[in-house]
């Protein structure tokens, strides 16, 4: 019975490490493909926004999740349900703005950038920008658009990574006439 319980996690660990080195080998071709690291930042929330698109139907019928009443319940959902259904990680939701339309999810363990050193030449690239795109797609395809950028990152001396999420507007769905 412990022989399977390890095997799953095993399991589970190799998925995680393939899964860093895959996104790592990503990140140099990027950076080898485009200029400068802003242009190399831009494709990753491009790719990362194209995942999140599709990644919100995946996740609305895994987690059972109904529509979330506001944006503090979306910040608990995006935290403790998404990121450790994907990431297998749960970031603290903290640094609410008074209005209650921004907040921060804290990771004191980013698993995207396992085995990762940026090097000297590339200090201004994001390098998990990828998750701000894929937090914006999915959010955009439940009606909420929001501005997410990173604030902190560990690859760069902090001891967090901070990613900060913005509440901007409710988008109406648009319906064709006569279908009101």
């Amino acid at each position: 019975m412990s022989r399977q319980s390890n095997r799953t996690t095993d399991s589970k660990k190799m998925n995680s490490e393939l899964f860093t080195l895959t996104y790592g080998a990503l990140v140099t071709q990027l950076c080898k493909d485009y200029e400068n690291d802003e242009e190399v930042n831009k494709q990753l929330d491009k790719m990362g926004y194209n995942i999140g698109v599709r990644l919100i139907e995946d996740f609305l019928a895994r987690s059972s999740i109904g529509r979330c009443q506001d944006f503090r319940e979306t910040a608990d959902v995006i935290a403790k349900v998404a990121f450790k259904m994907y990431l297998g990680v749960t970031p603290s939701v903290t640094n609410w703005s008074p209005a209650g339309d921004e907040f921060s999810l804290i990771l004191e363990n980013n698993p995207l950038v396992d085995f990762v050193e940026l090097p000297d030449n590339h200090s201004t690239l994001i390098y998990s920008n990828l998750l701000c795109g894929v937090l914006r797609g999915a959010l955009e395809m439940v009606q909420m658009a929001v501005d997410v950028r990173f604030v902190q990152d560990t690859l760069r001396g902090d001891n967090v990574t901070e990613i900060r999420m913005k509440f901007i507007k409710r988008i109406e769905e648009n319906l064709p006439a006569g279908d009101e």
